[in-house]
């Protein structure tokens, strides 16, 4: 008789994760698409402001910041769409399951805790 270290149904993903997943991208698609919308306000004109345009460090802060945003925004709608088309919580790498629990931290990976590892020491 084989013993497993790993109940195998802790590492399967139910159909309440996945709606609970969904819900939190969706959620965070919505902030981040907000986030960038409230970007692009700021870096506009501000005529008869009197503090002015923002100054050169506030700008650079601002261009970082919506980069990432639009990163997060990405990878969050890829998520969404790998959901919609049966690719969701497969690693991109090694083809096998994406950790429940890693699924549960962090919706929009898209590599194992293992892989992402190696991916990141390549850096």
């Amino acid at each position: 008789m084989t013993h497993q270290t790993i109940d195998e149904h802790d590492e399967v993903l139910t159909s309440e994760d996945l709606a609970l997943l969904r819900a939190n991208l969706r959620e965070q698609q919505l902030f981040r698409r907000d986030q960038l919308r409230q970007f692009a306000v700021d870096e506009g004109p501000h005529p008869g402001d009197p503090d002015g345009p923002p100054v050169a460090g506030q700008l650079e802060v601002q261009v970082r910041l919506a980069a990432s945003a639009r990163m997060v925004l990405a990878d969050v709608e890829a998520a969404l769409a790998r959901m919609d088309t049966g690719g969701y919580g497969v690693c991109h790498l090694c083809r096998g399951r994406v950790e429940r629990d890693r699924l549960l931290i962090v919706p929009q990976a898209r590599y194992c805790a293992r892989c992402q590892q190696v991916r990141e020491a390549a850096r």
